[in-house]
């Protein structure tokens, strides 16, 4: 939710790193953008599932990569 949220509003996600005790939004917030992001009309629980585990995926592989650190960030703006 938290990169989806900062994407929706075209905020800088380079220099954004997850926290996973930081609470946002609502529940029904997230349920929306889930939604809106999850490229199905109409998807079922299961669909919406696999979404977010695949997602979670990337950006945890994506906080870990040495290609997307805020140093690599310098010289590959938006990488």
């Amino acid at each position: 939710y938290q990169y989806l949220s900062r994407y929706k509003r075209k905020k800088d996600l380079d220099r954004f790193l997850f926290i996973p005790e930081r609470t946002e939004g609502t529940e029904e917030e997230c349920l929306k953008l889930l939604l809106e992001f999850c490229g199905r009309h109409n998807p079922s629980w299961t669909e919406l599932s696999n979404f977010t585990h695949f997602l979670n995926f990337q950006l945890s592989k994506c906080e870990k990569s040495v290609f997307c650190s805020s140093a690599a960030g310098e010289d590959f703006q938006g990488f």
